[in-house]
């Protein structure tokens, strides 16, 4: 799986591909090409972040009951 980092690099790659270019139609290309990876890359972060959210809501619900049983 990608990574956010990997995404936006190729955002980056294809912004330079497009400012290489002297054709406006590969330039126009290009950045529709980054503006996708950066939205990628946007939504790896937010489903990381749920995720871990996610995760420490679980980790809390089970301490919780844990201690509850025990007591």
């Amino acid at each position: 799986m990608d990574t956010p980092q990997i995404s936006r690099a190729r955002a980056a790659a294809e912004r330079a591909n497009g400012d290489a270019s002297t054709l406006s139609n590969v330039k126009e290309r290009c950045e529709r090409a980054a503006r996708a990876w950066e939205e990628i890359a946007d939504r790896q972060e937010r489903t990381a972040a749920a995720r871990i959210e996610r995760e420490s809501r679980v980790v809390t619900r089970d301490s919780q009951e844990a201690l509850a049983t025990a007591s």
